[in-house]
């Protein structure tokens, strides 16, 4: 196993010093935080011109209903129905010290519309809230004469319709809309690692296949050594990636979205996406799954490598492989919105898809035998595939010339 251990560590720390792995994994995220952090920086200042907001309440009945539905991004301000009045508030608008002024009327109770002067119009998630807010303080005045025991706030809100599922362990709905959400970016960024850091193995392989190194290496190890050292090395190289990225998504989210809400206290429902943030247990499944479907892809991306002596034909050679981990993200949407459906269930079991479909099946509540399971046929699979990736691989990477064909392909494995 020595030789192995040279190889991982020659294939990690070439990678690893390269510039390029350097760009991508440290620039990258620092880049788009500050170019994040630029854009949050310049709508806080807008906001802050945009926050104070005069209204003029020529109905006589709307001013403390909509002052009471604004959220925390606007400071409304009272505005006497006068002429004088008016004329000093749009002198401010016109100055640029604020950005407008709301003006209610009769037409506002008769039909919900109001008018806002300003030098330019709202923001539109602004001109939408202040629209709401008009309308459901419009729709208040006119419903409430029907009488005290009608709920005007509950059907202005749209009502709603509860979920108590019939099942004793079925998962509370928030937790299953939770799930849903992680699931799903959980396994998109699985897919897309195995399918970068799969094909990053192949192209290893046709490297040094290409320029004839291999042919200096071989002499020194085994191939299976040479293959096992390539697939382990180059997955240390995408975890320590990931890792990083992780570490700075953790990092931005941490600290960014506290300083975000002190500027912008209407968007204090972000808070809430550090609830959707997975949980131990789910973070350790995403893991197990990803360095078990890179094993499983990358032994199969190596064979692929060897068998090819360019990098036209194993761009050719390398579609069956690649369809594997594209075919489960069509199916992803009926797995998410049904998990526990017959058609979910077996997907997820098919081994070169449960990478994929079963972590969004897991947290939409899927049974915990069927994660083992699933587990148990990846293991399987992944010895069965290296021990034919091996057996491709040991012919293979010092075969020249054309293409082999499947027969050839099957004669590889029975007489290496």
């Amino acid at each position: 196993m020595r030789n192995v251990f040279v190889i991982i560590r020659r294939e990690y720390v070439s990678r690893v010093r390269n510039k390029w792995f350097i760009i991508g994994t440290l620039l990258l995220p620092v880049m788009l935080i500050g170019f994040i952090g630029i854009s949050v920086m310049g709508e806080v200042r807008r906001a802050q011109r945009d926050q104070a907001l005069p209204i003029v309440d020529q109905s006589g009945v709307l001013y403390d209903l909509v002052v009471e539905r604004l959220d925390a991004a606007f400071e409304p301000e009272r505005v006497a129905p006068t002429a004088a009045a008016i004329e000093q508030v749009a002198v401010r608008a016109r100055d640029g010290s604020i950005s407008g002024y709301l003006v209610l009327d009769d037409e506002t109770l008769a039909s919900g519309k109001a008018t806002f002067h300003g030098g330019r119009a709202p923001r539109s998630l602004s001109r939408i809230r202040l629209q709401q807010a008009v309308v459901r303080s419009a729709l208040t005045v006119r419903l409430g004469a029907t009488g005290a025991g009608t709920d005007v706030e509950g059907l202005l809100s749209g009502g709603d319709i509860d979920f108590e599922s019939v099942s004793e362990d079925a998962p509370e709905e928030g937790a299953r809309e939770a799930g849903i959400i992680v699931g799903f970016a959980g396994a998109m960024v699985l897919y897309m690692v195995i399918l970068i850091y799969g094909m990053m193995v192949m192209r290893s392989v046709l490297e040094e296949k290409t320029s004839r190194i291999v042919e200096v290496v071989i002499s020194s190890v085994r191939p299976w050594e040479l293959m096992l050292g390539k697939i382990l090395g180059v997955g240390a190289v995408g975890l320590t990636q990931i890792g990083i990225w992780a570490a700075a998504a953790t990092l931005g989210l941490t600290l960014g979205v506290p300083y975000l809400i002190a500027f912008r206290p209407e968007l204090a429902n972000v808070q809430q996406l550090l609830d959707l943030l997975p949980a131990a247990g789910a973070l350790a499944l995403f893991v197990v799954f990803f360095v078990m479907g890179y094993l499983l892809f990358s032994s199969l991306y190596a064979a692929v490598g060897a068998m090819c002596s360019t990098e036209e034909e194993g761009q050719q050679t390398q579609i069956p492989v690649t369809m594997l981990v594209v075919i489960p993200i069509f199916f992803m949407s009926s797995v998410i919105e049904d998990p526990n459906s017959t058609l979910a269930t077996v997907l997820s079991l098919v081994p070169f898809f449960s990478p994929i479909l079963m972590l969004p099946r897991f947290l939409g509540g899927a049974p915990l035998w069927q994660v083992g399971l699933s587990l148990v046929l990846i293991a399987a699979t992944i010895v069965g595939a290296a021990w034919v990736a091996g057996r491709i691989y040991r012919v293979g990477i010092l075969m020249q010339g054309k293409r082999p064909t499947v027969p050839e392909l099957w004669r590889w494995v029975k007489e290496a």
